[in-house]
């Protein structure tokens, strides 16, 4: 450990956790613009879980042919979150934003014209490549552009913007419910051209990120960059110190374009790094990425949101207008919640966030599946069952709203190093989007075969595990500089790292 770098991991220290700088407003507004591309999936998810069910009746569809319609847009965004990582080693994680718009903007076209169900299958696909995109590029994007004192705040406005989109889909839903069968879905799901319309052009306002810069070995553009995000020069000169050491290049050398080794600045040789032959931290940092992708989706989120109008038909709300109205409480829940992560997040932290949220939406799970089971039992009778559910679903969502939904983009593009941030991204989005098409597609069959209420309590189990992963495994990053955190993992004894670093620090 040499003095240069426990100076700079102090100074990432005390921005973290001592006296907080005014939020950068320039990297505030960079943020925002990038992270306007998670609207694209979270309007899919709200307008599609009203939508399904004037397409079921307009289009004449099976139960099997509505959850494979409406998660398979996950399962397609694969295609997307794994071919984003080297493009956005090659083209730039800016111009990468704007692939991710021209996708979506494609696929909701298709979507709205189509006439028949292979039709508005061909729509999912093209919308889910560019949702595969704009997901892993957003937080990517932001986390190398952001200091680390707001880090966690302005990456977290990726889910920000998710649950804005899911609220826009719900009001869509309630809003055109009215119109003609054949018109009102086809709308519904046509005017998801407008997001991508606004991220296509709001990519012309926004610089590189620095860090990608550097790769190519444009230290001149880096520089620019940094001084527009940073508080101070001497920050920005910290900064660029820290990204050069990184990449490899000497910290004496300010020449305005440098060279570069190619597998450094277009991304290659990254998967046998990551996955064939990682050092102990790299496989560490893996198991991390791939484990929180899963849970985060893998506890039910997706079932929840998707599905609410259903989940409140079964909780004995009969009245079709009656669960729209439940479903865009929903969405004003999660996207009330998500604003209180983004301001505690650099205060107080992911682990404990994480481990606070994770064991109450444990606590929501099992009310709901509680009081389904009831409610199945009984009937709608059984009015404090009715209450308990509506409840339960709206506690869960406000949970996964302060915790699991922002930490998991905030975390990953932090402990990632950088040469491999893009493409390790990837990987962690293409986990998320196959188990969320996986929840997606089986839940109806799941819930028939285990009931309703079954189902949340297979979730409420795989919340336990989730917290245990967290627990055992995920280090805290709150305060550090990117190029700090690789050295937390390695193995189970990052505590001890912890205290080592914070010696360090006081040392110096």
């Amino acid at each position: 450990m040499t003095m240069e770098t426990d100076r700079s991991l102090a100074a990432s220290q005390d921005l973290g956790l001592a006296q907080k700088p005014p939020m950068n407003k320039y990297a505030l507004c960079c943020a925002l613009l990038a992270s306007m591309t998670s609207v694209l999936l979270g309007y899919d998810i709200g307008v599609m879980s009203g939508a399904i069910i004037f397409i079921q009746e307009d289009l004449k569809l099976t139960d099997v042919e509505i959850e494979i319609l409406a998660g398979i847009l996950s399962v397609y965004s694969l295609v997307g979150s794994f071919a984003a990582g080297r493009t956005s080693d090659v083209i730039g994680r800016r111009y990468t934003i704007v692939v991710a718009g021209v996708f979506f903007l494609a696929g909701s076209l298709f979507m709205g014209f189509a006439a028949s169900y292979t039709l508005l299958m061909m729509g999912r696909f093209i919308a889910g490549i560019g949702v595969g995109f704009g997901l892993m590029i957003a937080p990517c994007y932001t986390a190398e552009l952001a200091p680390s004192s707001s880090r966690g705040l302005l990456t977290s406005l990726s889910e920000v913007f998710i649950n804005v989109g899911i609220l826009l889909g719900y009001v869509s839903n309630l809003a055109f419910s009215g119109l003609p069968l054949d018109l009102g879905w086809r709308i519904m799901l046509g005017i998801g051209v407008i997001p991508s319309l606004f991220i296509i052009f709001g990519v012309l306002a926004m610089p590189e990120s620095p860090r990608w810069l550097v790769l190519q070995g444009r230290i001149k553009d880096a520089k620019k960059v940094l001084g527009k995000t940073s508080e101070s020069e001497e920050e920005a000169a910290s900064r660029l110190a820290d990204i050069k050491s990184a990449v490899g290049i000497p910290e004496d050398c300010d020449d305005d374009v440098v060279s570069v080794p190619k597998h450094q600045s277009n991304g290659s040789g990254v998967f046998k790094e990551l996955l064939f032959k990682p050092t102990p931290s790299v496989r560490h940092i893996v198991i991390a990425v791939i484990g929180i992708n899963f849970f985060q989706q893998s506890i039910g989120i997706d079932a929840v949101v998707l599905y609410s109008p259903r989940i409140f038909a079964k909780a004995g709300i009969t009245s079709s207008g009656k669960q729209l109205l439940c479903t865009v409480g929903v969405g004003i829940m999660k996207t009330l919640f998500i604003l209180v992560a983004t301001f505690t997040l650099d205060r107080i932290g992911r682990r404990p966030l994480l481990l606070s949220t994770i064991f109450a939406m444990f606590l929501s799970l099992f009310c709901l599946g509680t009081g389904l089971t009831v409610v199945d039992q009984v009937g709608d009778t059984a009015t404090w069952a009715i209450g308990l559910s509506v409840v339960a679903v709206l506690a869960y969502v406000a949970s996964f709203s302060v915790g699991m939904g922002p930490i998991l983009w905030v975390y990953c593009s932090e402990i990632l190093p950088l040469r491999l941030r893009a493409q390790g991204t990837g990987i962690g989005v293409a986990v998320n989007r196959l188990f969320s098409g996986t929840v997606s597609m089986t839940f109806l069959s799941l819930s028939k075969a285990l009931t309703i209420g079954g189902a949340f309590y297979l979730f409420a189990g795989i919340s336990v595990v989730a917290w245990l992963f967290v627990f055992f495994l995920l280090p805290e990053t709150r305060g550090r500089n990117l190029e700090d955190t690789e050295r937390l993992f390695g193995d189970l004894s990052w505590k001890k790292k912890e205290k080592q670093l914070a010696s360090a620090k006081a040392s110096i």
